[in-house]
């Protein structure tokens, strides 16, 4: 959906610039956030799906199918 996409740039931003980032003030992180949508915008690109939704749900089914083997049911 166009949130996850939403949810996907906000992620990009915070990996890639706030927190590789050394902002001593609001003043500092403001610009480096600028910085990197103004250089997001001069060649951007859509961010293209690499998986089928079907090979998404069979990936979460694996992990949660690992994380009750592991950790057991707690009920």
């Amino acid at each position: 959906s166009w949130l996850n996409l939403v949810e996907r740039w906000f992620a990009e931003l915070t990996n890639k610039q706030i927190r590789r980032g050394t902002h001593r003030s609001v003043p500092a992180l403001e610009t480096a956030i600028r910085e990197f949508i103004d250089a997001h915008n001069k060649d951007p690109k859509p961010f293209v799906w690499t998986k089928t939704a079907d090979q998404i749900l069979a990936s979460i089914a694996r992990f949660a199918q690992r994380t009750l083997t592991t950790h057991g049911s707690t009920n």
